[in-house]
C-alpha cells in the first residue's frame, strides 16, 4: 500500500501522521511511555508583571501534572486537569521564554514543548485607577461541552492589558486586552454555569466584574457546531497513477491552538494528523492517498481535538468520487 501524500500540509509546517488505532507513543520501553511534549503552547502578557501561559492537554492515562519553565527555571507546577497558568512577579518591559513539560504519575518528565516568548509591557507611573467594568456581557451554549462568551471593551487611561474570565469565584482563563470574545470548552452537558469578566491594566489594577452571564450547556453529546471546522471542502485529483483526496477547512476559533485533527472516511476514523511547528489558524489543508480505482465515492469529514483535550464537533460531511472531482 502506498503511503499518504501530504504536499498541501507540508507547505504549512511539519505534519505528523498518527495511526487511527491509537493516540499514544509508538516506541517500546520506558521512553515510549513518557508523556508527550505539550502542543499549542502560547504566552501572552497579562500585565506589566505577569504572563498567561496556555497549552493543549496531553492525552495520557498516566498523566500526573505539568511543569512550567521560565528559561531554564521551573516556576509553576499544576495538576493534569489544568493547562493554563499565570506566571507572576515578572519585570516590566522584559522578554521571557517559556516551555512546558508533562509529568507522569511516577514523577517522570516528558520532553519540553517548543519555546514561546512573551514581552511584558511597561508600567504606567503611579497608576492606581482600575479599568472600567466590561459591558454587555453575553453568552450562549456552543453544544453540550462549550460556551461562547462576549463582552464590550473596557476603557483605561493606560490601556487594557488583558481580560480575566471567571467561572463562579474561580478565574479560569485570560485573554489579550484586544480580545472581547472567547469560547470556554471542557464543560459538562446539561449543566448551568455562571461566568463574569474583569479587565486588567498593565499595573495589575482589576475592574469590577461584568454582569453575570448564566448559560446552560445542551444536554447529551450535543452537535458541537461552534467547535467544528467550517468552510470544509473536499476534492479528488489524480497524481502519479493514483487518486488523492484534498481537504481544506477553517479551524474553529477557540482559546488556544488546535494542532490535532481526526479524518473520518465513510463513517469510520481513517487517520489523525498533528501539525508541528506553527499550526494553521486561518485555513488548513491536507491531502491523502485514496486508491487507484476511478468511479469510487467516499464520504469524508473531520473534527478537531480541542486545547482542553476533548473532541470538537465534526465538520460538514462531503462526498467525493475518484475521477469525478468533488
Amino acid at each position: 500500500m502506498r503511503r499518504p501524500s501530504v504536499p498541501a500540509a507540508l507547505a504549512l509546517g511539519v505534519l505528523l501522521l498518527v495511526p487511527s488505532c491509537g493516540w499514544g507513543g509508538t516506541a517500546d520501553g520506558d521512553e515510549g511511555r513518557l508523556p508527550a511534549a505539550p502542543t499549542g503552547v502560547t504566552a501572552a502578557a497579562g500585565s506589566a508583571t505577569s504572563v498567561h501561559v496556555m497549552w493543549n492537554a496531553v492525552s495520557s492515562d498516566g498523566l500526573g501534572g505539568y511543569e512550567v519553565y521560565r528559561d531554564a527555571t521551573r516556576v509553576r507546577e499544576v495538576p493534569g486537569s489544568t493547562h493554563m497558568v499565570d506566571v507572576t512577579r515578572l519585570r516590566p518591559s522584559t522578554t521571557y521564554v517559556f516551555t512546558v513539560r508533562a509529568r507522569d504519575t511516577e514523577g517522570r518528565l516528558g520532553p519540553p514543548s517548543r519555546a514561546v516568548r512573551a514581552r511584558t509591557p511597561a508600567t504606567v507611573a503611579a497608576d492606581t485607577s482600575a479599568p472600567s467594568r466590561p459591558g454587555r456581557a453575553r453568552g450562549r451554549a456552543a453544544g453540550s461541552r462549550a460556551v461562547q462568551l462576549s463582552w464590550a471593551a473596557s476603557t483605561d487611561d493606560g490601556g487594557v492589558a488583558s481580560y480575566d474570565v471567571h467561572q463562579g469565584d474561580t478565574k479560569i482563563h485570560s485573554v489579550r486586552g484586544t480580545q472581547t470574545a472567547t469560547v470556554v470548552t471542557g464543560l459538562r452537558p446539561g449543566t448551568r454555569y455562571t461566568f463574569t469578566v474583569r479587565a486588567r491594566d498593565t499595573a495589575d489594577n482589576v475592574s469590577a466584574p461584568s454582569a453575570a452571564v448564566r448559560v446552560t450547556t445542551a444536554p447529551g453529546p450535543g452537535d458541537g457546531r461552534d467547535t467544528a471546522p467550517t468552510g470544509f471542502r473536499a476534492t479528488t485529483r489524480r497524481a502519479d497513477g493514483a487518486y488523492h483526496i484534498d481537504l481544506s477547512w477553517v479551524p474553529p476559533q477557540v482559546d488556544g491552538v488546535i494542532t490535532e485533527y481526526q479524518v473520518q472516511l465513510d463513517g469510520r476514523p481513517a487517520t489523525s494528523l498533528v501539525f508541528g511547528g506553527t499550526a494553521p489558524r486561518d485555513r488548513a489543508e491536507y491531502s491523502f492517498y485514496i486508491g487507484q480505482e476511478a468511479g469510487v465515492s467516499h464520504r469524508v469529514r473531520i473534527r478537531p481535538r480541542l486545547p482542553d483535550g476533548t473532541w470538537g464537533g465534526f465538520s460538514a460531511e462531503r462526498t467525493v468520487t475518484t475521477g469525478g472531482g468533488s
